[in-house]
C-alpha cells in the first residue's frame, strides 16, 4: 500500500529576479513497510521535501497525497489532524516544547488527539525507554538534558502512536555513533512493521539502512536503487 506519494511537486520561493527553485517536479512513491533515504548536498531542497511530504508546506504546482489523501484538499483543522496521527516527524533542532517534560514531551500527540493524561503517559514513558531514556530523564525539561537526549525525545515523539509515517530530518546529528545506530534501528524495525519512512541523512553509512536511496541536487530528484557504494559515487558527483 502506498504511503507516500509525490505528483510532479515543485516549490519555489520569491518572484521575479529572486526566484528559487527549492524543489522541481518531483515525483516520489514510498509503501508500507519502506525505509527511504534522501541524500545530497546543503541547500538541495532535502527539508523542503521533508516539510512538504508532512504538510508543514504547501507545494506551488503538484500533490502530495498521504495514504491516498490530497493534502491540499483538507483545511487547515483536517490537515492538523492527520499530521497528529498519522505523520511523525523528528525535527533537526527537536522542536521540543520547553515548559513541558520529556515524557510530556512525547505524549503531546496523544493527548491532542484526545488519549487520556495517564494512558498517553504510559505510552510515552515506553517510547522513552525504546529510545535508551528512564523514568529519571523523563521527568526533566529540555534545558535539563543533554542534546543528544533531547534528541532521543524527539524521536520518541515521532514513533509514539500508529504512526504510518515517519519523517527524519538528520535524526542522528546530536547523538553518539553507538546511539545514532539504535536510532536507525528503531527506525527500520518500524518501517519492517508497516509504515514508512523518510529520512534525510548527509551519512552513506545510514542511507544503507534504508531500502532506497533518493538523491537531490539542485532542487531535482533522481531515484536510485543502488547499494550503499552507489550512493557514495552519486554523493561525489553532486561535488564536482
Amino acid at each position: 500500500m502506498t504511503v507516500l506519494h509525490l505528483k510532479g511537486v515543485s516549490r519555489t520561493h520569491g518572484s521575479g529576479e529572486n526566484l528559487v527553485h527549492a524543489l522541481v517536479d518531483a515525483e516520489l512513491t514510498i509503501d508500507a513497510g519502506e525505509l527511504v533515504a534522501i541524500m545530497g548536498p546543503s541547500g538541495s531542497g532535502k527539508s523542503t521535501l521533508l516539510n512538504l511530504a508532512g504538510g508543514l508546506d504547501a507545494p506551488t504546482t503538484g500533490e502530495v497525497l498521504v495514504e491516498g489523501t490530497v493534502l491540499a484538499s483538507l483545511n487547515k483543522k483536517k490537515l492538523a489532524g492527520l499530521r497528529r496521527r498519522s505523520v511523525g516527524y523528528v525535527f533537526q533542532d527537536y522542536n521540543l516544547v520547553p515548559s513541558l517534560t520529556a515524557a510530556e514531551n512525547a505524549a503531546l500527540p496523544l493527548e491532542l488527539d484526545g488519549l487520556s493524561a495517564g494512558k498517553a503517559r504510559k505510552l510515552a514513558l515506553a517510547a522513552l525507554e525504546e529510545v535508551g531514556l528512564d523514568t529519571k530523564q523523563a521527568d526533566r525539561f529540555p534545558d535539563e538534558i543533554s542534546g543528544g537526549q533531547a534528541q532521543r525525545v524527539a524521536i520518541a515523539r515521532a514513533l509514539i502512536g500508529e504512526r504510518r509515517l515517519v519523517l527524519a530530518d538528520e535524526p542522528t546529528g546530536a547523538l553518539d555513533s553507538h546511539t545514532g545506530e539504535e536510532v536507525l534501528k528503531l527506525l527500520r524495525r518500524r518501517c519492517d512493521a508497516g509504515a514508512a519512512g523518510l529520512l534525510v541523512t548527509h551519512d552513506a553509512r545510514h542511507a544503507g539502512w534504508a531500502d532506497r536511496v533518493v538523491f537531490l541536487r539542485d532542487g531535482r530528484i533522481v531515484d536510485s536503487s543502488a547499494p550503499l557504494a552507489g550512493a557514495d559515487s552519486l554523493l561525489e558527483g553532486a561535488g564536482s
